[in-house]
């Protein structure tokens, strides 16, 4: 479909014939853009917050945490499990851009929990080549995210690793819960 011949309106509900999903997001980039204005902040987030986070479609983070464009950093991962390539951005966060709270949030039913890590020697055998990444499968979330704490705070490269919390979101009822580091 070309430019000329799609929709004005901002695309909903299923795409038009030939139309992929892409083309509607990018569509409906073009309406955001229409009346974007540039807000003039930088990128160092006012609320000094790096926020860790499954990537889970249901949580709506800014939403959940009364977040406003500009206030957090948000690393979002499958589990929202501490990874190398976590600890990575959260030392870009802090060392570059002025972080000093981190806040780690995983949540009920993820997916993460039905995964083990047979599934890197499934994707092996289907594509003959195993991933180099863990799984970071878990059965119990509590636990996952002392893990991920734990791994926060004696990570070498976090100069501020004073506070850290985590917490498991509801997705049946939106609350977060706090998890004791030290169980």
């Amino acid at each position: 479909m070309s430019t000329s011949t799609r929709r004005s309106a901002p695309p909903t509900g299923s795409a038009l014939a030939g139309e992929t999903v892409i083309d509607r997001l990018v569509e409906a980039n073009r309406h955001y853009a229409a009346g974007f204005t540039d807000p003039g902040m930088g990128a160092r987030p006012v609320l000094q917050v790096a926020v860790v986070a499954c990537m889970d479609a249901r949580l709506d983070l800014h939403a959940a945490l009364g977040l406003e464009l500009g206030d957090c950093h948000t690393v979002r991962n499958a589990g929202g499990v501490v990874t190398d390539d976590t600890i990575r951005s959260l030392t870009i966060s802090q060392r570059a851009l002025g972080t000093c709270s981190v806040i780690l949030i995983h949540h009920t039913g993820c997916g993460l929990e039905k995964l083990t890590e047979d599934f890197r020697h499934e994707l092996e055998m289907e594509v003959g080549q195993r991933p180099a990444w863990a799984v970071e499968a878990f059965r119990d979330v509590d636990q996952d995210v002392r893990q991920s704490m734990q791994r926060v705070r004696t990570s070498p490269f976090l100069p501020h690793t004073d506070d850290v919390r985590g917490f498991v979101f509801d997705v049946s009822t939106g609350l977060l819960r706090e998890i004791d580091p030290q169980f």
